[in-house]
């Protein structure tokens, strides 16, 4: 079933570990989403300026890196600036709970961990976009 909702999942920073983004985006094509993958080691520059020029509903930030604190917040501010403010920024990967938290509370709308199902990512996406 299409949805006809775009996603875009992106690495950014240094990480150089993509199978976790690499499964989610296969699941979220599966589901029906159209899906983008820019690939490893996007500056935030890159990943706003290609949500914007897709036309995405969402962008997705896979980090391993511990940078979430610095990368996260950025994209965002670059996507508001860009006159993305509508897009719905989420995120998963090895993120401790409490920088999670803190990272809801700066508008990300949703963080999931290592073991999270598929399931439950498309789920959240159905009901938010």
């Amino acid at each position: 079933m299409k949805t006809g909702k775009r996603i875009l999942i992106a690495k950014p920073g240094l990480d150089g570990h993509d199978r976790g983004a690499k499964v989610v985006a296969r699941g979220l094509a599966d589901a029906g989403f159209e899906v983008i993958y820019t690939g490893l080691h996007q500056m935030p520059e890159q990943i706003a300026e290609a949500a914007i020029q897709e036309d995405v509903d969402a962008v997705g930030l896979s980090i391993l890196s511990g940078a979430h604190m610095t990368l996260f917040p950025r994209v965002m501010q670059l996507l508001r600036e860009m006159g993305g403010e509508n897009i719905m920024v989420f995120g998963g990967g090895i993120i401790p709970e409490e920088d999670a938290e803190e990272l809801k509370r700066q508008g990300v709308a949703e963080i999931f961990t290592p073991g999270t199902h598929l399931s439950e990512i498309v789920c959240f996406l159905e009901k938010k976009l």
